[in-house]
């Protein structure tokens, strides 16, 4: 397949908000609906998004209508997520992926939504954007303003180059590599492992980050993807933002013990400590699209996600 970008924005067009994980916070998700207003955007939101079933936003099926929705809709030209949490991997299967294929736009999200990232680009070759969400982030009363300058590569084709100037980057392995670049939160990664749409890391810029994740868990994680040929098969590593993964009790290795641990057994080029990932700021990256890094120059560029 050839990748597909999807169109930019422009200044007066609409766009949609859903939830196709856990309910959103209402007070913060208003707030990011106004940001998007802000940008120039008219906004429709999911009849949905303001549901609950327990840690989801409504069924299964109230979610994928939601969804899919949005994409036949031809009015709407991007679709955002208001938040993250849990579910977007029970719907995936039911998924009409050929119906996104033939209506593409732009999707916007990263945590939970790492699930629909990877069995979207993968079954339609559609790039797609790993970013800060509407309530989880953006309607937050401290969010860093680089956080939501990274939407405004939606307007402009922009080619996007990440130094030591935003923060600081940790050589583990040195090297130079390329590919397009893949991942997002480590914990969905493992969990498409065995499924149809499990993880494609051949050649590619893998980007993991986590939340909430002690050592040993990502220990057991980083260690199911070296063992499944995952780690060893990648062009390149990068190491994002793994937010309170910290050891609560007992004996521990420490994260960083952990994470060098396999970078090292994958020996391919590999730089830590990109802010991409539950943070903030938080930098937000197109996925499926060529990259490259550099470690003696310690950067990152990724091409444009948008045409």
């Amino acid at each position: 397949m050839s990748t597909i970008k999807p169109k930019r924005l422009q200044p007066g067009d609409t766009v949609s908000v859903i939830a196709p994980a856990s309910p959103p916070n209402q007070e913060n998700l208003d707030r990011g609906i106004e940001f998007l207003r802000e940008l120039g955007l008219k906004v429709k939101v999911g009849k949905n998004v303001t549901r609950t079933f327990g840690y989801l936003a409504g069924t299964d099926n109230e979610r994928l209508e939601d969804l899919q929705k949005m994409f036949f809709d031809p009015i709407v030209k991007a679709i955002f997520f208001a938040c993250g949490g849990y579910g977007t991997g029970r719907i995936a299967s039911q998924i009409d992926y050929q119906m996104i294929k033939s209506n593409p736009k732009i999707i916007w999200g990263y945590s939970d939504i790492t699930f629909l990232h990877t069995s979207i680009r993968q079954e339609t070759d559609l790039v797609t954007f790993h970013g800060p969400m509407l309530a989880s982030d953006i309607g937050k009363a401290d969010t860093h303003p680089l956080s939501k300058e990274g939407y405004k590569q939606l307007f402009e084709p922009t080619n996007l180059t990440y130094t030591e100037e935003i923060s600081p980057l940790e050589t583990l392995v040195e090297g130079v590599a390329s590919g397009p670049l893949v991942g997002g939160n480590l914990s969905l990664l493992v969990s498409t492992l065995g499924t149809p749409y499990e993880i494609d890391t051949k050649g590619k810029l893998l980007l993991i980050e986590d939340i909430g994740e002690e050592p040993r868990a990502v220990d057991r994680m980083l260690n199911q993807l070296y063992i499944a040929g995952k780690l060893e098969t990648v062009s390149g590593i990068l190491i994002g933002d793994f937010c309170d993964c910290t050891p609560k009790k007992g004996l521990s290795l420490s994260l960083d013990e952990v994470i060098n641990h396999y970078v090292k057994l994958a020996n391919k080029p590999a730089l830590k400590g990109f802010l991409i990932g539950h943070c903030n700021p938080h930098f937000s990256v197109p996925l499926g699209v060529p990259a490259i890094i550099n470690t003696f120059e310690k950067k990152l560029k990724v091409e444009s996600g948008i045409i």
